[in-house]
């Protein structure tokens, strides 16, 4: 199935979860001189206008970034980057995470992306060409177990897919298994959406017994709009860098307080 397109919901509560602590990971990966690889598996098209008729259809990026900007200091890496995205592309521009991690990365570090769905890679392609990387349009799992350990051996995987696919909540979990057993320095990081009837349930129960010392962590928010099942965002990260459960922590007051206003 390819018929899933960022693009109705980029910049989105969930967006701000997954990218706000991706920034900050990224931030403090590259404090090191060491150079580090960066490997996303479902990449989308990296770059989106808000102001398009598809975000402006489901409304959830006004409900999402547009109130969650303020919520970080001027120096957080999250607000950093933001601000040199729409410094170049405009007001109304909002980075996913490839472009995230482009803005992070250094001339050392190296990026590798996959994306299925042809008009999303092409527009990926497009958009990224001017930060260099290898883009690839194809399976992420498949890319994901075919380059780890990648070279260099330092960095971070970011698993994104949308779920629309039901069987990956069976799928990731022997995923990351295998490619820790490939790159057992790699930080792995797991996306998922909490849903009202819980499918992610299991497959963290079973992510949670294979890595014990896993991270986990999980923002609530309301419905997009009436009838939308996502009521939350999760992140469940292998190799989590040192002081994270302390950025999740500052992360997790703020969508409370948000919460608490509405």
């Amino acid at each position: 199935m390819l018929s899933y397109q960022h693009g109705y919901h980029a910049g989105n509560l969930a967006d701000v979860h997954k990218h706000a602590l991706l920034a900050w990971m990224l931030a403090y990966l590259t404090q090191k001189d060491k150079p580090l690889s960066y490997l996303e598996t479902h990449a989308g098209r990296g770059l989106y206008d808000l102001t398009d008729a598809a975000a402006l259809k489901t409304g959830e990026a006004a409900k999402g970034i547009a109130v969650a900007a303020d919520w970080f200091a001027p120096d957080h890496p999250y607000r950093t980057v933001l601000g040199r995205i729409r410094a170049t592309y405009g007001a109304n521009a909002y980075p996913g995470s490839p472009l995230v991690a482009a803005e992070m990365l250094r001339p050392v570090d190296s990026i590798h992306l996959a994306e299925l769905h042809p008009q999303e890679y092409a527009a990926l392609a497009t958009n990224m060409a001017p930060y260099g990387g290898v883009f690839r349009q194809r399976d992420g799992f498949e890319m994901a177990l075919s380059l780890c350990p990648p070279d260099p051996r330092r960095g971070l995987m970011l698993v994104d897919p949308s779920f629309e696919v039901k069987t990956d909540y069976d799928t990731i979990p022997p995923l990351l298994a295998k490619v820790h057993r490939k790159w057992g320095v790699g930080v792995l990081v797991l996306w998922y959406p909490i849903l009202t009837d819980g499918p992610h349930r299991p497959m963290l129960r079973t992510l949670q017994e294979a890595f014990p010392e896993g991270f986990r962590h999980e923002v609530g928010f309301p419905p997009a709009r009436e009838g939308h099942r996502m009521t939350g965002s999760g992140l469940f990260v292998v190799n989590p860098p040192y002081g994270l459960q302390d950025e999740g922590a500052r992360l997790s007051a703020m969508f409370q307080q948000q919460l608490m206003q509405n």
